[in-house]
C-alpha cells in the first residue's frame, strides 16, 4: 500500500517565484512527501506526492500560470495498470 497515492508534477511559470517559500507552503499546509520545488524566481518545477493533488494544483495556480500538469496514480501503477 502506498502512503501517498498521487505523483503530481507541473511546472508554475510566474514573478518573484521563491523556492523556499514554496517549500516551506508545502510543508506547512499539505500531507505528502518526495518534495521538489526547483527553479527561479521566473519557474518553478513541482514535484510531490500526495493524496490530495487538487490542493496543490489549486495552491501552484495562485502563484503564477501552471502548465505541463501530470497527476499519476501510482497505486494503479505498482498494480500493474496504467497510471
Amino acid at each position: 500500500m502506498i502512503e501517498f497515492r498521487y505523483d503530481t508534477q507541473l511546472l508554475i511559470e510566474g514573478k518573484n517565484l521563491s523556492e523556499d517559500a514554496i517549500n516551506d507552503y508545502f510543508n506547512k499546509n499539505f500531507k505528502g512527501d518526495c518534495l521538489l520545488a526547483v527553479g527561479d524566481d521566473t519557474l518553478i518545477k513541482i514535484h510531490y506526492h500526495t493524496n490530495e493533488p487538487w490542493k496543490v494544483l489549486e495552491y501552484c495556480a495562485s502563484l503564477g500560470e501552471i502548465y505541463d500538469i501530470v497527476v499519476e496514480d501510482m497505486d494503479r501503477q505498482a498494480r500493474g495498470l496504467k497510471g
